[in-house]
């Protein structure tokens, strides 16, 4: 997909279910995808600032122009309380979009953190805040405001497609996209899925193997499996 509009700010978002939010962000990454079908993760180089950096929210998308964190700027007008900024950038950039201060703004708005294709700095204080970030790279180097993107278009954030209300959710596993209009059907998806994780987790505690939790031994004979002394 290529990004096509520049210099536009869309204001009316159709965001995700509320109570589906919620639900989606008791799930882990890893169960989402699975549960949505192994679909919507962004490439695994983006990567929390600290550790224990996790969040969930309402997309708010930003398409930055390579060592240019205006639109950053111009995107915080548009946070609402539980939106999570996507930001995308038109070429590779790793240079340091975002630091402490907007993170301050963003927050005062509600913000639940921020997924950048390109590079943070003042991790240490964000980790402070405990404001959650998901990024490309970490790099001191800092950037102008020179040149429009835009805020609230679809963009595509490391391989994945972002449309402005779609639902983010990040850990330390990755982060995954879950399509607004999908977002009460995928968490009841991962409410079956976690349930049945949950059988087979008591299975392998009492010494279960694999093979047979999975019913693996037929289709092994099959192929031709031997088991040889």
């Amino acid at each position: 997909m290529e990004h096509t509009e520049i210099g536009v700010v869309h204001t009316g978002v159709d965001r995700a279910d509320p109570e589906a939010v919620a639900a989606l962000s008791t799930f882990g990454v890893a169960t989402l995808h699975e549960a949505m079908g192994r679909v919507g993760l962004m490439r695994p180089y983006l990567r929390p600032v600290y550790p224990a950096a996790r969040l969930c929210g309402t997309a708010v998308t930003v398409l930055l122009q390579p060592g240019d964190n205006w639109m950053l700027h111009v995107a915080a007008e548009q946070i609402r309380q539980g939106d999570v900024v996507v930001a995308a950038c038109t070429t590779e950039s790793e240079d340091g979009f975002f630091g402490e201060l907007l993170a301050t703004s963003f927050r005062a708005r509600g913000c639940q953190g921020l997924v950048i294709d390109g590079g943070v700095r003042d991790v240490a204080d964000l980790e402070e805040m405990d404001f959650p970030v998901f990024s490309r790279a970490v790099n001191a180097k800092g950037t102008v405001k020179a040149t429009l993107g835009s805020v609230n278009v679809p963009v595509v954030c490391a391989n994945a497609l972002v449309r402005p209300g779609d639902v983010v959710v990040a850990d330390r596993d990755g982060v995954v996209v879950v399509p607004r209009e999908r977002a009460a059907e995928v968490a009841a998806a991962a409410a079956r899925r976690e349930a049945g994780e949950a059988d087979r987790r008591e299975r392998f505690r009492a010494g279960e193997l694999g093979l047979d939790v999975y019913a693996m031994r037929g289709p092994l004979a099959e192929l031709g499996m031997r088991y040889e002394d």
